[in-house]
């Protein structure tokens, strides 16, 4: 039997978009232009701010005294998580080489880049955490500089423990400005900054824009969209527990899709009783935002085997995915699409979001078909080198001659006959390519 939808959503996370690409480009094109003057004109309209716009020793370390010591123990802690979690993902990124013919040896170095930008959304809530995972994988990777991009509120400024964050975390400047105009400054080099070389960290869907315009004269982690979920749920699940999960992922936005799969219409049943009254008991940004997000995004998805959630789940490749059912070690070996994966009820999204040590910063809109989230590879080059002796460089230049000429390339097919004919005089080499 077909999967069956008891619930099908309405829209999806690319029914809103619109002209959103032609406001962010104006807006780049206006500040690489006019520089600082215009980006903050911007910053005056959309941030209301008009205090310091890179933070100053003093005023990091003002900040960072209003930060509670509770606080300040819990960001401590999850750092130390996720800066343990990223020293082990870089002793993955060796140097190798290996003589690839008698006297020919290729290898490959892993190279950090020299700045990093992290953006750190601060809008709607204070992402503290993305201060952590942006700053810290960045700091772990070895990038010299680090760059923490904030939006400030009105009269306030970013907020304090964002700014503890970035600090403990390893960021050498801290931008109080938001949106595109805070991606435009990293990118652009403006108020005295290194310019960026790649950018990561989630925003909205203007910063998400920013980015994907700017991409290829800058690196990103990734183009992002509004975040999604998806969990996998049988006959064991608790119902209680997944409904609370869906919950918490849908406060994130009014567009963040949430989506159930499962092989027991009881238990979808019951959840799609339990999210509404769920929702109800939020508080009021965050029960607007879940509202909206289950009304017109989630899905609930009934299937007849295991085989066919799992099939189901890697079509929709969500941003984070989540298992509660039996036999984790089944789907940890057969799920293939995802950003972040949470197997049993005894971990979920919220821990991988705040403090467990995995990225937050992670795939969306079905991308994690093919990439995954924001780790220490993204912000190392893997670059390849080789050196060979004379004897070595024969073999290759006489291949690397005939293909060259098979491909009607003659100027590469002459960097390789000069070499012959320098290193060997007395010997003649069938350089010709036969089609």
């Amino acid at each position: 039997m077909p999967i069956a939808y008891l619930k099908k959503a309405s829209l999806t996370s690319r029914s809103d978009a619109s002209d959103t690409t032609r406001i962010v480009q104006d807006i780049l094109n206006s500040i690489e232009t006019g520089g600082e003057a215009v980006a903050l004109d911007y910053a005056a309209k959309f941030d209301k701010y008009d205090g310091s716009i890179v933070l100053t020793d003093e005023e990091i370390e003002s900040a960072s005294a209003q930060v509670p010591e509770k606080l300040k123990r819990d960001i401590e802690f999850a750092h130390a998580n996720v800066k343990r979690f990223a020293e082990t993902q870089k002793k993955t990124c060796t140097d190798v080489e290996v003589e690839i013919v008698p006297g020919l040896i290729a290898g490959q170095k892993s190279i950090p880049v020299k700045t990093a930008g992290c953006y750190i959304p601060g809008g709607r809530y204070a992402h503290i955490a993305s201060a952590i995972m942006t700053v810290t994988t960045a700091k772990v990777a070895g990038c010299e500089n680090i760059i923490a991009c904030s939006p400030p509120r009105p009269g306030v400024g970013i907020n304090p423990a964002i700014i503890y964050a970035a600090k403990i975390c390893g960021a050498d400047k801290i931008l109080a400005m938001g949106g595109v105009q805070g991606v435009a400054a990293m990118t652009f080099g403006l108020f005295d900054l290194p310019k960026a070389n790649i950018l990561v960290g989630p925003g909205n869907q203007f910063v998400a824009e920013a980015k994907r315009i700017l991409f290829g004269r800058v690196g990103i982690d990734m183009i992002a969209g509004p975040t999604d979920s998806l969990i996998l749920a049988d006959a064991s699940a608790d119902p209680e527990v997944v409904a609370a999960d869906l919950v918490g992922q849908a406060e994130h936005g009014y567009n963040s899709p949430v989506w159930l799969v499962t092989d027991t219409r009881s238990l979808a049943e019951e959840v799609m009783q339990l999210v509404p009254q769920l929702i109800d008991d939020l508080p009021d940004v965050n029960r607007e935002n879940a509202t909206a997000a289950w009304r017109d995004y989630a899905e609930v998805i009934l299937c007849d085997t295991r085989e066919e959630m799992a099939e189901t789940s890697d079509t929709y490749a969500p941003e984070h995915l989540t298992v509660q059912a039996e036999d984790l070690d089944w789907w940890l070996n057969r799920l293939a699409c995802y950003g972040s994966l949470f197997l049993g009820e005894e971990t979920t999204v919220a821990f991988g979001d705040k403090a467990s040590g995995t990225n937050h910063v992670l795939p969306t809109s079905g991308a994690a078909t093919y990439t995954g989230g924001l780790s220490v590879h993204k912000f190392m080059k893997i670059v390849t080198w080789q050196r060979a002796t004379r004897d070595g460089a024969k073999p290759v230049a006489e291949a690397t001659a005939r293909i060259s000429r098979l491909e009607g390339m003659e100027g590469h097919a002459r960097t390789a006959d000069i070499r012959l004919k320098k290193y060997f005089p007395d010997e003649t080499f069938d350089l010709k390519a036969e089609a």
